[in-house]
C-alpha cells in the first residue's frame, strides 16, 4: 500500500518559477464496522490498519482488550474493516450511534460528557509513581522520533507517535496524517504484542489535546510528551488522572504540566 504519492506543483522560490513533482501523503476513509454495525468513519494514512482499529477500539472504550476481537476482515472492501467480536462480548451499538464521522485532524466526535468519558479510564495503580526517566534520556525522545519518519521525510506531512522505554530507546512508532490515528496505531501495535504500557512514554511530534490524554490513561500510560503545547483540558485530564504531561519539548527546555516526579535529574 502507498503511503505517499507524487504529484505536480509549482515552487516559487523568489523570482524563480519551476514545475516539479513533489510527494504527498496518501489520505484515505477507512470505515469501522463491529459485528455488521458502523461506528466510525477515521480518515487516515494507508497501511497499519489492524493497528488504528485495534487501538481505536480499545482506546475509545468500545472493548476492553484485544482479547474481544476475534478477527479484523481489511480484505472483504477497500477502505473497510470489518470487526468481529468474540460471541461473550457485548457492546452497547446504540451508545455508539452518534457522529460517526471522525476527520484527520480530531478524534470521534460526539463525547456526551467529559466526567463520563472519565469514568471509563483505568487508572493503574501499578503505572502511578513506578514509571521514571531522566530528563538526559527524554530530550533525545524527539530526535529519535523524527529520525525514525521515514514517510514524514518523504513528504512533510504526517503526524507520528513513539512509544519509548525508560531508558529512551525506540520501541514502535506509527504515523499518519492524524495525530489521533498515529497514537491509535502505535498503541493497537503494543497491545497486540503484548508491550507493558505502564512502563513506557508515549512521545508525539505535534500538540496534546484531551482525547490524546484520554487515549494515553484508557491504557494506562503514565507519560505523554510532546513538541508543542497541551490544552488546558489535556492538563485537567492529566492531573485527574496522574499522568505526566510535557509539552514544548526542544532540546533541553520543556514544560512539565504534571507528574513532575517521573522525570529524574
Amino acid at each position: 500500500m502507498k503511503k505517499s504519492e507524487s504529484v505536480k506543483i509549482t515552487k516559487l522560490v523568489g523570482d524563480d518559477v519551476r514545475e516539479m513533482d513533489d510527494l504527498v501523503a496518501v489520505e484515505e476513509p477507512l470505515q469501522i464496522t463491529v459485528d455488521g454495525a458502523p461506528i466510525a468513519v477515521v480518515m487516515r494514512t494507508v497501511g497499519d490498519d489492524a493497528d488504528l482499529v485495534t487501538g481505536f477500539l480499545v482506546t475509545e472504550g468500545i472493548i476492553d482488550s484485544v482479547a474481544s476481537v476475534r478477527r479484523i476482515d481489511l480484505e472483504q472492501k477497500q477502505n473497510h474493516a470489518l470487526v468481529f467480536l468474540e460471541d461473550d462480548v457485548q457492546v452497547d451499538l446504540a451508545r455508539l450511534q452518534r457522529n460517526l464521522y471522525s476527520a484527520s485532524s480530531c478524534g470521534i466526535c460526539g463525547k456526551t460528557s467529559i466526567d463520563e468519558v472519565f469514568l471509563q479510564i483505568k487508572k493503574s495503580d501499578q503505572a502511578r509513581g513506578k514509571f521514571f526517566i531522566t530528563k538526559e534520556a527524554l530530550t533525545e525522545l524527539p530526535n529519535r522520533l523524527k529520525k525514525s519518519q521515514d514517510v514524514f521525510e518523504q513528504t512533510g506531512g504526517l503526524h507520528a507517535a513513539g512509544l519509548f522505554d525508560s531508558e529512551g530507546e525506540l520501541l514502535i512508532i506509527r504515523e499518519d496524517v492524524g495525530r489521533h490515528n498515529a497514537i491509535d496505531k502505535v498503541l493497537g501495535k503494543a497491545l497486540t504484542e503484548g508491550v507493558d504500557l505502564t512502563e513506557v512514554a508515549l512521545q508525539l511530534s505535534g500538540r496534546v489535546s484531551f482525547e490524546v490524554v484520554q487515549k494515553a490513561l484508557m491504557v494506562g500510560i503514565p507519560l505523554v510528551s510532546a513538541i508543542s503545547a497541551p490544552t488546558s483540558l489535556a492538563v485537567n485530564f492529566a492531573e485527574r488522572g496522574d499522568l505526566t504531561l510535557i509539552g514544548f519539548m526542544r532540546g533541553e527546555k520543556m514544560n512539565i504540566y504534571s507528574g513532575t516526579d517521573r522525570v529524574k535529574n
